[in-house]
Order: structure tokens, then C-alpha cells, then sequence
């Protein structure tokens, strides 16, 4: 069976280069959360050199929070500041000579338009010019909002975050947030993909133990007769 792996990364979380060999896409930082044009110029040589497929990344500019504390209300602000970070990363991508392939939104901004219809529509239409794939949680208004606008959507999962019996991950904020077992990890992606339509899998980069992680997983994925390749190659 096809999976996707993927990370985010041009966080300036430090751990990319021995990330970027196990993943099959990585979701690229706009530099407004993290990160910043070095960072992401890096990056995308990583990728090239991997033959990884790449996603845009945008966030929040809220470097404070990097990119995780909720905005009050979507705003035509949030569309601009997107179609900003999307037009700023394209060209850094065209420049690299890399294709870009999809859309990823990061943190807070993809919980709350997973969430929240008002979000979702500000986050799709910002995309929508770009004839790129929207990536999200299965079910949720993101999902809802890309058939409306006619964006392709990818159903993604999570392999290092624990699930709320509604499908929306439970918060960094609460206890058992995350799974830190790989084994744990390998089944629930199995869940996923059976039960959700899941086509890619994430795994955090900024997370410490990332590296070690996302080694054992991938292993337990092949193992299970799991095919890694990018959705969007």
C-alpha cells in the first residue's frame, strides 16, 4: 500500500539533514512562524538533493508562539499575509529549482480552519489561485471548504499526536498529546489509512527526538508491506 511520509521543516529546528533522507515530502517553512529565507533556501537544496517532494508551510507570523497560539477571528489581514507567504515561497522554490506540489498549513492556523468554516474559507481561497492541494485532517472543514472552491484535498494523519474520538488531535496544552512509542505510532497510522483515507503521514521536525522517531517508524511502516512515496511526486 502507498503511504507518504512527511515532516516540517526550515523551522531552524536543527535536525533537516538527517531528516530529509527518511520522509518522502517535506512541508517547507514561509518564515513567518520559524525559520527565514536561509533557512528555507537550505531547505529546498535538502530536498533536491533527496528527490523529496516539497509543500509550502505557512503559518502565523507569530514567532513568539511559533506559529501555535489562535487567532480571535479569520480577517481579509490572514488572506494576504497567506498569499504573501505562498508568493514569497514559490519564487524561493522556482529559484531553487524545485516544484512546488502542495499546501500545508502549520500549527494553530491548521487546527482552527480544521475547525472552523470562517478559517477554512480564508485558508482555501488563499490557496486556490495556486492550483496546489490543500493538506488536512480527514472529515473536517478544511476537507469541506476545498469541494466547495474546487481545491484538491489530501487527507493527512499524525503519527507522533494522540486523536480526540471526534478526529481532531488532542491539544499540545493536554496530558497525552503525544504518542512517543513508535509502535504505538505504526498502528495508529494503519488505523488511519484503513479508517480515515489517510494518504500521508506527519511527523514534527522540531520535535527532539524527530530524528530517532521518524527512523523506527519508517522502519515499522516497510515492515508492515507499507510503500513510501511521495502523493505528490
Amino acid at each position: 500500500m502507498l503511504l507518504d511520509l512527511n515532516a516540517d521543516l526550515g523551522e531552524a529546528a536543527g535536525f533537516d539533514a538527517a531528516l530529509m533522507p527518511l520522509v518522502t515530502s517535506a512541508n517547507v517553512c514561509c518564515g513567518a512562524h520559524a525559520g527565514g529565507p536561509d533557512e528555507t533556501a537550505a531547505t529546498l537544496a535538502l530536498a533536491r538533493a533527496h528527490g523529496v517532494a516539497v509543500g509550502a508551510h505557512p503559518g502565523y507570523p507569530d514567532r513568539e508562539h511559533f506559529g501555535r497560539r489562535n487567532l480571535p477571528t479569520p480577517s481579509n489581514t490572514l488572506y494576504a499575509q497567506l498569499v504573501h507567504q505562498l508568493a514569497g515561497f514559490v519564487a524561493a522554490a522556482a529559484r531553487a529549482g524545485v516544484a512546488v506540489r502542495y499546501v500545508k498549513p502549520h500549527g494553530a492556523l491548521y487546527n482552527q480552519a480544521a475547525a472552523d468554516a470562517a478559517f477554512a474559507n480564508v485558508l482555501c481561497s488563499a490557496v486556490a489561485g495556486w492550483d496546489l492541494p490543500v493538506v488536512g485532517l480527514p472529515g473536517s472543514e478544511v476537507e469541506r471548504m476545498c469541494a466547495l472552491l474546487n481545491v484538491p484535498f489530501v487527507a493527512e494523519g499524525f503519527a507522533d499526536r494522540h486523536y480526540r474520538p471526534d478526529g481532531s488531535l488532542v491539544p499540545r496544552t493536554e496530558a497525552d498529546a503525544f504518542v512517543h512509542d513508535p509502535a504505538e505510532a505504526v498502528a495508529q497510522i494503519e488505523r488511519l489509512v484503513r479508517e480515515r483515507g489517510v494518504r500521508t503521514v506527519c511527523v514534527h521536525g522540531d520535535n527532539p527526538e524527530a530524528v530517532a522517531f521518524t527512523t523506527a517508524v519508517r522502519a515499522g511502516l516497510l515492515a508492515r508491506g507499507f510503500e513510501l512515496r511521495a502523493f505528490a511526486a
